[in-house]
């Protein structure tokens, strides 16, 4: 897999030797260029297009290499990578459209300018997009988020599995996909499951007021369960603490400490206390 991810890409190889043919062309084959205009204008606009594209990329592979290379003995979670991808893909469309105009023979300056005020009114329809793009681009270049953290975003919870420039993609429970747009982010209450590598867990329950136990009472009977899970550090403590009362429930708290901080781990701990409750029942 490593190996994998250190080779050139294929894409990358035929646009340099297309762009050195093309070069070459230029030097070689000038008369012929001379006596077609149009093709002269593609070839042009092509050119533009392959160099920029070529240099984004060995751009692209100088940034990533050296990122890599300073955070090789640390634990990132930024989604730096996916930024630079991300930034290197919108520069390509900026600059493939630009080769488009060249090889059509349309001044990219002079388009700009008369078309000013429909950009403007562009950018006013598309505001929702464009500040979602933004936001995306905030999230990628921060450690906030990274691809497989557990997060809960309003009222969905599940495992991020891509972030777009549009939205944040994660997969429920329910192994159902969900799209929540970027700017939810910034908007709403955010709760990243993944962001401190601790091995505590806290769960919590709630019972009626009528079948009411002491918290040491609780904790006597869980025990002896518990302490068989392969899940539990060996030398975790287990405490049971009433959190609230209400007026027809007391809501419980069981602390302990799982073997790492794996979220799987801390969900089938968490299931795994909720059972031997309901099995007091």
């Amino acid at each position: 897999m490593e190996e994998q991810k250190k080779r050139v890409p294929v894409s990358f190889i035929l646009r340099a030797l297309v762009w050195v043919v093309l070069n070459f062309s230029f030097l070689y084959i000038a008369a012929f260029y001379e006596a077609h205009p149009v093709l002269e204008q593609v070839a042009y606009g092509a050119n533009l297009f392959l160099t920029t594209s070529v240099m984004i990329s060995i751009g692209k592979f100088i940034l990533v290499a050296f990122y890599n290379r300073r955070h090789a003995s640390q634990k990132v979670r930024g989604n730096f990578v996916l930024g630079i991808n991300r930034v290197a893909a919108i520069l390509n469309v900026v600059f493939f459209v630009i080769a488009i105009m060249i090889a059509f023979g349309i001044d990219p300056k002079e388009f700009i300018t008369s078309m000013t005020i429909v950009a403007m009114a562009i950018v006013v329809i598309f505001r929702e997009y464009i500040t979602n793009m933004i936001s995306g681009l905030l999230i990628m270049f921060s450690d906030q988020f990274s691809i497989g953290d557990h997060i809960k975003i309003g009222d969905h919870s599940g495992k991020i599995i891509d972030i777009t420039l549009s939205n944040i993609v994660i997969l429920n429970e329910e192994e159902a996909m969900v799209l929540i747009p970027n700017n939810l982010v910034f908007t709403a209450v955010v709760i990243n499951k993944s962001a401190q590598f601790s091995s505590k867990l806290s769960v919590q329950f709630e019972l009626p007021v009528a079948e009411k136990k002491d918290a040491g009472f609780l904790k006597q009977q869980l025990e002896p369960g518990l302490r068989s899970l392969p899940d539990l550090a060996p030398d975790s403590e287990i405490v049971v603490t009433i959190a609230a009362l209400g007026k027809d429930f007391v809501k419980y708290k069981v602390e302990l400490n799982t073997a790492d901080s794996s979220y799987r781990r801390q969900k089938r701990i968490e299931s795994a206390v909720l059972n031997a409750v309901l099995a007091l029942q």
